[in-house]
């Protein structure tokens, strides 16, 4: 029993037994806290509906057993006894390790809370967006929580954490500054995704773009013009200008000018507006407010002026070229001809 009174390092052999004693012991503990997870933990979690408890057991067995071993290297430093500097910097190795080990293990819980709850309702959207927007938010919240993690540890080993983040304050602004048009786009992107003025597919008028919504994105959104081109436009521009949702409006109006001859009589005026109205009539695709009516003398035309709606389900352009062809047909077969600009000369002999 002498030889444990010993002194190695100024500490007796016993004390650095019962030291070795508890990092062994952690490891023993740890290798039975790797068979619980592993057997009886996932045999609980593979019975339930969900695969959030599935994924959390399998991500944190690691920096829960770290931990472990950490708070027995912390104990056994603490239970020996070394010079002031000595012990300061092994227990600033267990501080750091510690928090990066609480860190790991915040981190790894907002992810898979992310991965497997939120993502998956994203997916159900309309809008690719939600799909860009998750992983960027997932990734910025990863970055905050191990900027934390770390800014903490270092706070308890002594060092300045005003100055660091003054410091990084400094280098932040100068980075934003750069990239101002960026984070502009991204933070549109942003608004987008919260106000949902638009969805995929719907078609919309902004900046003198006219044309149907094909994809957004972080930065930039896609549409596609009625002409077939594809325009991207950057996203503040959604949040400096005005956008209109033709989609959302509840029917589309459609406006002709229809102009006859001079000599028409009035009965085929009224035979005119009858087939005008006849003709959307029959149509599904327009709804049952339409009207056609006699609206003035031109210059070398009668004039009818022709409106209704087309529903927000169906394709304008399709409908209109329909409603156009059979205008034309009918009023052909009634014998209706439609005025151009004429100009007649009066000569006068002197």
């Amino acid at each position: 029993m002498k030889y444990l009174s010993k002194e190695i390092f100024g500490n007796p052999i016993e004390n650095w037994l019962i030291a070795i004693g508890i990092l062994v012991g952690s490891f023993v503990f740890v290798k039975i806290l790797y068979w619980v997870f592993s057997n009886i933990f996932q045999k609980i979690t593979s019975k339930t509906t969900n695969s959030l408890d599935d994924t959390l057991l399998r991500t944190l067995k690691k920096p829960i057993t770290f931990l472990v071993i950490v708070s027995a290297y912390f104990y056994s430093v603490k239970f020996l006894h070394f010079s002031l500097n000595t012990e300061s910097i092994l227990l600033n190795i267990a501080y750091i390790f510690i928090a990066l080990g609480i860190t790991s293990i915040i981190s790894r819980i907002i992810d898979a809370v992310i991965s497997e709850v939120i993502l998956p309702i994203s997916e159900k959207s309309e809008t690719s967006f939600d799909n860009h927007l998750i992983p960027v938010i997932q990734k910025a919240v990863r970055a905050i929580i191990w900027s934390l993690g770390v800014v903490v540890g270092l706070d308890n080993i002594g060092f300045d954490i005003t100055a660091m983040i003054a410091g990084l304050g400094i280098g932040g602004l100068a980075l934003a500054l750069a990239a101002q048009d960026s984070v502009k786009n991204i933070f549109a992107g942003i608004m987008i995704f919260l106000d949902k003025p638009f969805k995929i597919k719907d078609r919309i008028k902004i900046d003198g773009h006219d044309g149907v919504v094909e994809e957004v994105g972080l930065r930039s959104t896609r549409i596609r013009t009625l002409e077939g081109r594809i325009v991207t436009i950057p996203n503040c521009t959604f949040t400096d200008n005005s956008v209109i949702n033709v989609t959302s409006q509840p029917a589309l109006k459609v406006k002709i000018n229809l102009g006859l001859t001079y000599d028409t009589k009035e009965d085929d005026m009224q035979k005119a507006i009858n087939i005008l109205q006849d003709i959307v009539k029959n149509q599904d695709a327009i709804t049952d407010d339409y009207a056609a009516g006699f609206n003035g003398f031109g210059d070398f035309s009668l004039n009818i002026l022709f409106m209704y709606y087309v529903r927000p389900e169906s394709h304008w352009l399709n409908t209109q070229t329909l409603v156009n062809k059979e205008v034309l047909k009918r009023f052909k077969e009634e014998g209706l001809e439609f005025a151009f600009p004429t100009q007649t000369i009066y000569k006068k002999e002197i």
